[in-house]
C-alpha cells in the first residue's frame, strides 16, 4: 500500500496532483474525508471540523498566523482569537487528525495533501514526502491565470495561504514545513508540467515502497 504525503504551497497545483497521484497509483485521496472522520468521532458538525484543519479556507492556520494581531484568549495552551465559545480545543482535533492519518496510511494507504503529513507519517516505512514549491512570483502568475485574479489579489492570497499552513505546522510540531530534510523530493510544479510532476512522485512512491 502506496502512502505519499504532499506539503503545498499555495499556487503550486497540490489539489490537482494530489488526487493524480493517487489515482496513478491506485490509492485513495485522502483530504476532506480526514475532517468529516474527526467530526464522527468527536461528535461536533462538519464546519467544526473544517475550522480546526489547515486544508480549510479559514481552519485554525489562519487563527494561528493572525494571533498577534487580533483580540486573544487562552484556549487549549495557545493564545488565539476564537470566534465564539467551541466544546473542543484546538489540540483535540489535532491528536485526532494525527490518529487518521496514521491509521489511514497503515490500513489502506493514500496521498495526504497538508495537516503536517511529512512529520505526522515521518516513520511510516516505505512513505515517500513530497515538498511542492516555487518563486513566489511564479506562483502569482499561476493562481492569477488560473483563478482570474489580479496579481496584487493572487499574492495576498498566497502570503494568507503560506503563513496559515506555516503556522500550522510550526505550532504544533515545532518544524518548518520548508525545511527539506522533511522530504524525498522536491518539485517546482510552476516550471515543471503537472502531468511530469503526477508522474515523478508516482515513480517515486514506486521504487521507494
Amino acid at each position: 500500500m502506496r502512502v505519499v504525503t504532499i506539503s503545498a504551497t499555495y499556487g503550486t497545483a497540490g489539489g490537482h496532483i494530489g488526487p493524480a497521484v493517487a489515482e496513478s497509483l491506485g490509492v485513495p485521496f485522502v483530504d476532506r474525508a480526514i475532517a468529516s472522520a474527526v467530526a464522527q468521532e468527536l461528535g461536533c458538525t462538519l464546519e467544526e471540523a473544517l475550522v480546526h484543519d489547515d486544508r480549510a479556507e479559514h481552519g485554525l492556520g489562519r487563527l494561528l498566523s493572525s494571533a498577534m494581531r487580533l483580540p486573544t484568549v487562552t484556549f487549549g495552551g495557545v493564545d488565539m482569537y476564537v470566534p465564539g465559545a467551541l466544546p473542543h480545543a484546538p489540540e483535540e482535533f489535532v491528536r485526532h487528525t494525527e490518529r487518521i492519518l496514521t491509521e489511514t496510511a497503515r490500513s489502506q494507504g493514500g496521498v495526504f495533501l497538508g495537516r503536517g503529513g511529512a512529520v505526522v507519517l515521518a516513520d511510516h516505512p516505505g512513505a515517500l514526502h513530497v515538498r511542492l514549491d516555487a518563486p513566489v512570483a511564479r506562483r502569482i502568475r499561476q493562481t492569477a491565470t488560473l483563478s482570474g485574479l489580479t496579481e496584487r489579489e493572487a499574492r495576498k492570497v498566497i502570503e494568507d495561504n503560506d503563513r496559515a499552513r506555516t503556522a500550522y505546522v510550526r505550532h504544533f510540531y515545532r518544524r518548518d514545513p520548508a525545511d527539506i530534510s522533511l522530504y524525498h523530493l522536491v518539485l517546482d510544479s510552476t516550471a515543471i508540467p503537472v502531468t511530469t510532476c503526477v508522474d515523478l512522485i508516482a515513480s517515486a512512491a514506486e521504487a521507494l515502497g
